[in-house]
């Protein structure tokens, strides 16, 4: 499953990220909202899902080298998280879904393309 089919099977909002990148695959993922945690769990290739929105979770996704950021429940990035993560080439989806709802559909999505 790739980042752009992520972001149709979420029925998110691609807030930034180049076409490229919506292609990379999607080899996992993780979800929490405290950065250190995260920064010692995620890794690369993996789906971040998080409500966190501030600049410091471009600094996170950057060095776990996730393939995206997905912001659950409508979240939306502040203008510094945006501005650093279009600065840096990070895809930020916007999903309508619970943390655990998103999960869930990529847990689906990694099952259909068998990934698992």
């Amino acid at each position: 499953m790739t980042v752009a089919e992520l972001a149709a099977r979420l029925d998110a909002k691609v807030l930034c990220g180049a076409e490229t990148a919506l292609e990379r695959a999607v080899q996992g993922a993780y979800a929490g909202d405290l950065l250190s945690w995260v920064m010692g769990r995620a890794r690369a290739g993996m789906v971040w899902v998080t409500i966190m929105s501030n600049m410091n979770v471009a600094a996170v996704a950057l060095l776990a080298d996730v393939s995206c950021v997905v912001l659950s429940e409508n979240v939306a990035p502040d203008e510094a998280l945006l501005a650093r993560a279009v600065r840096e080439g990070l895809v930020l989806l916007s999903a309508p879904l619970s943390t655990y709802d998103v999960c869930w559909r990529i847990r689906e999505g990694l099952a259909d393309a068998a990934v698992l």
